[in-house]
């Protein structure tokens, strides 16, 4: 049963240094890589009984470097969850800004990058709507996500071994998720790169809804550089 979640959000993007927003799916600057190890080297110095056991990450280049290090480190694999993929904010909204192409949804095929993924054990399709979304539906999104995904996770895979999970998304649903598991969908949160927020299963609920118990929100403490935080308010 899970009893620890652990949300991440990606490391600094190569696009942020160099202006160019063409490729929507553009890896990690230097920054970010050392972001991405800041990230893991932390969580390995974690007791061993705090350590994530499995990583579930976005499809996007970003999110997988980030996951890679922490991989390595820890020794536990990588899975591949489109649910979890970047925000297709609004078109309607009159931003103007381009939609990212979503990864190949094969983890195989994105497997021949990142050996670390196992691409056999999960596989959770999710495509964007035509038009977007607004925050209402990526809201709902991580929603249906968590709902899906905590039974999913505790039925799929083995359940003694995966009490502690870590999400690595980005930050728009970062934000919906954190949202949604403290059941505030006005809450201000503003995630920086390699930020961590930590639950914990509150096991004093009555409800038969699963509740979660706020650690910690946006820890940046073990992330060096510029974290370019980012809000929702910072869209519109």
């Amino acid at each position: 049963m899970i009893q620890t979640l652990y949300i991440a959000r990606h490391g600094f993007r190569s696009s942020w240094s160099t202006g160019d927003r063409t490729d929507r799916n553009d890896p990690l600057s230097e920054l970010g890589l050392t972001q991405a190890q800041d990230l893991a080297t932390y969580l390995a110095s974690l007791a061993e009984d705090k350590r994530p056991t499995a990583i579930f990450s976005s499809p996007f280049k970003r999110c997988l470097q980030t996951s890679r290090p922490t991989s390595n480190a820890l020794g536990v694999p990588i899975y591949v969850d489109h649910w979890i993929s970047e925000w297709y904010s609004d078109l309607t909204a009159g931003k103007g800004v381009k939609q990212p192409e979503p990864p190949n949804p094969s983890a195989n095929i994105l497997k021949e990058d990142f050996p670390e993924i196992d691409a056999d054990a999960w596989s959770n399709l999710w495509y964007p709507p035509s038009t977007g979304e607004n925050i209402a539906q990526i809201t709902d999104r991580m929603s249906t996500f968590l709902s899906r995904f905590i039974p999913q996770v505790e039925t799929t895979l083995s359940p003694e071994k995966h009490e502690r999970i870590l999400i690595v998304t980005h930050a728009a649903p970062v934000i919906a998720l954190v949202r949604n598991l403290l059941r505030e969908t006005e809450s201000r949160v503003k995630p920086g790169c390699c930020s961590i927020s930590e639950f914990e299963r509150n096991s004093n609920s009555d409800s038969k809804e699963v509740e979660w118990s706020p650690k910690r929100v946006g820890d940046c403490a073990h992330v060096s550089g510029d974290i370019r935080e980012w809000g929702f308010e910072d869209y519109y």
